[in-house]
């Protein structure tokens, strides 16, 4: 699978989940780590595990190997790591203290989800 192809996954994955303020990070050719960041936030802790299941069962539907998650029973912060694409899944205060998208993209390199994918 392409990270094109599972990019598309994550972001419709999350819409679905009614995610909110996704952000997605293009790091290809940038970082060995991956193609992709993405963030996103739920307005609970619930809403926050329900995503990283959905999201974990969808990827593997697709065909993406060895998805993993992290962060779990918590749900104040979710890892989801599908190779090429690395998606945090906070709650907004959580997501508020670490801002991960000034640490990965400080010149302002954070896409909209539909420019990423060229819509």
């Amino acid at each position: 699978m392409s990270s094109q192809d599972l990019l598309a996954v994550v972001t419709a994955s999350l819409e679905d989940n009614k995610a909110i303020d996704e952000v997605i990070i293009d790091l290809s050719g940038k970082s060995a780590l991956a193609d992709y960041i993405v963030i996103a936030s739920g307005r609970s802790q619930r809403q926050v595990g329900a995503m990283a299941d959905q999201l974990v069962q969808k990827l593997k539907a697709a065909g993406a190997k060895g998805v993993v998650s992290e962060g779990q029973p918590q749900c104040d912060w979710v890892l989801v790591d599908a190779g090429d694409i690395v998606i945090h899944l906070f709650r907004p205060e959580v997501r508020d203290f670490y801002k991960l998208e000034k640490m990965w993209a400080p010149g302002g390199e954070a896409v909209e989800p539909q420019a990423a994918l060229g819509c």
